[in-house]
């Protein structure tokens, strides 16, 4: 497996392994960049994010190519729309996950994470029916959205995003504002490091990667398309593709 893709892949799947949402225990091994091969052995413990993964590289492939990995986490807007059977290779793995809309997903079903965060996750669905404030953080904070750094104090840095705002029918990207989010944690990072003007790629309160424009436009874009699947009735403003 390519060391470079496992590397790639722990730089997004380190926050949730280390909050405990999925993934083994020692979370901190994502960190270890002389330590590929254990990163892609835990890889496979992520039973959400493997199965993506898998599924992109087919049966002969690499799951952790790094091209594979960009397209489950940042996501290609050149792939087809359509995969007809990503929702039987999902039945097959997935088959005690209720509460989402993904078994009705047909036409829709994209191998990318912000599908699973809002259709196959029961969140979404959970916010639509109870408006539950919970529901709203935890969509914001579960996706992969894209912001700019504006400073870096030692580990920890000020980003400027757009955080999903929920106006009682539609959950959307509002106002940007300024939020604190960490890249590096024990003096550990996968970043060689992180200036102000960068744009980046978070995942809960981590910077994951530095990215391009064209990067933050596919994240953004397929966000969108998700969100106009959820939430339908209104259009949506532009994502926060480029600094001011």
């Amino acid at each position: 497996m390519s060391d470079s893709g496992a590397l790639l892949f722990a730089r997004y799947a380190y926050p949730p392994n280390e909050l405990g949402y999925c993934g083994p225990a020692g979370a901190s091994a994502l960190l270890r960049s002389d330590l590929p091969g254990e990163i892609a052995r835990r890889a496979r413990g992520f039973e959400g994010a493997w199965a993506y993964l898998s599924y992109l590289s087919g049966p002969l492939g690499d799951p952790l190519s790094p091209a594979v990995v960009s397209a489950y986490w940042i996501g290609s807007l050149d792939t087809p729309s359509d995969f007809p059977d990503l929702l039987g290779f999902l039945r097959a793995r997935f088959p005690g996950q209720q509460g989402g809309t993904w078994q009705s997903a047909a036409g829709r079903a994209i191998p990318h994470h912000s599908f699973h965060v809002f259709e196959v996750y029961p969140w979404a669905v959970l916010l639509r029916r109870t408006g539950n404030p919970t529901a709203v953080s935890v969509l914001d904070r579960c996706r992969i959205r894209t912001g700019i750094v504006r400073d870096v104090r030692g580990s920890s840095a000020t980003v400027t995003c757009r955080p999903l705002v929920w106006d009682g029918s539609v959950l959307a990207p509002g106002p940007a504002r300024d939020e604190e989010v960490a890249w590096s944690a024990g003096g550990l990072s996968l970043l060689p490091g992180l200036s102000p003007g960068d744009r980046v790629a978070l995942h809960w309160d981590w910077v994951c990667d530095v990215i391009t424009a064209e990067q933050a436009a596919t994240i953004e874009a397929l966000e969108e398309r998700q969100l106009r699947a959820s939430f339908p009735e209104k259009c949506r403003t532009p994502g926060l593709a480029s600094a001011p």
